[in-house]
């Protein structure tokens, strides 16, 4: 199976400005450019194939085709394709939202739920987002701050720094405030409830909509719990993900394809006799089975996502 090079589905929200155009090398008509879906079989925006005999095709086309087995023995679990990859460039602040359980979702959403993790690419100094609560309240409280726009008085506004890490579980609060680009990785899903939104409007004039009463079913009402991974950046059933800096080798192995995202530099992809030039932004998907395979250039930074 030959490595695939994906050209990202691509999302024009307000609060979008243009960084993943100049800085990552994303081609796209849209202004403001907010998100650049670079892993994506959903069909919100999924992702194509840009070299190839198959160019042109979703990956989800391509999956339907090769069959599941490309995606290794670890998804057989799963009725989808089970990971979404983003870049997010927020220029403004993202609304203040939460996702629901995949217990949740289905009942309610007939989707998954989403649990996600944040890997800050850059922010502009004194950049800061919100993750949850700074201390636990009551439903009672949360339904009242929300009505009288208090809210953000009791969240935990949490200071990043490029290369930080947010591991954001279902039911955990959260928004990306203005001057942040991150990459995002995900359960596929495109479920989420806005709990607050700064009173703005869309692009038909009228206020976005919120999701209060979804909120209030979902919402743990308490800090952040602590996470630790071990090696790895952030790790669930449906991912796991790891950092690399410069060269490096590993194998694609059986039980899962691997994802492969430039976030840094300039240089190669070699597996199975085939060599690929790679730069920052880059989305490369290596089926399982694929073998050993080497990512070659000093100044490369990798992110590597497995199931």
């Amino acid at each position: 199976m030959p490595m695939l090079k994906l050209k990202p589905a691509c999302k024009d929200y307000l609060w979008g400005g243009d960084r993943l155009r100049t800085d990552f090398g994303v081609e796209s008509d849209l202004h403001p450019l907010a998100e650049a879906w670079v892993l994506s079989c959903h069909p919100d925006g999924p992702s194509t194939i840009v070299e190839g005999p198959d160019a042109g095709r979703t990956l989800a086309d391509y999956i339907a085709e090769k069959g599941k087995g490309i995606l290794g023995t670890d998804c057989e679990k799963f009725e989808d394709f089970p990971i979404l990859t983003k870049l997010i460039d927020a220029k403004g602040n993202l609304s203040i939202q939460v996702h629901p359980s995949n217990e949740y979702a289905l009942e309610h959403e007939h989707q998954y739920g989403k649990t996600e993790m944040w890997y800050i690419l850059d922010c502009e100094p004194g950049a800061f987002l919100y993750y949850g609560f700074d201390h636990a309240i009551s439903k009672e409280e949360f339904e009242r701050r929300i009505q009288d726009n208090t809210l953000t008085e009791v969240l935990n506004a949490a200071p990043v720094h490029k290369g930080d890490v947010f591991f954001i579980p279902s039911g955990t609060l959260h928004a990306i405030c203005q001057g942040i680009v991150i990459a995002e990785i995900q359960q596929n899903s495109n479920v989420t409830y806005r709990i607050y939104d700064y009173g703005r409007v869309g692009a038909d004039g009228k206020p976005r909509q919120l999701h209060i009463r979804q909120a209030l079913d979902v919402t743990q009402l308490t800090p952040p719990a602590p996470q630790d991974f071990g090696p790895h950046l952030g790790q669930c059933e449906y991912f796991t993900v790891d950092v690399h800096d410069g060269s490096w080798s590993e194998e694609v192995c059986e039980k899962s394809f691997v994802s492969l995202l430039v976030v840094e530099g300039e240089g190669t992809v070699a597996c199975g006799g085939e060599t690929m030039a790679v730069k920052k932004g880059d989305s490369l998907f290596l089926p399982a089975g694929s073998g050993a395979f080497t990512v070659t250039g000093d100044s490369l930074k990798t992110l590597c996502t497995r199931v």
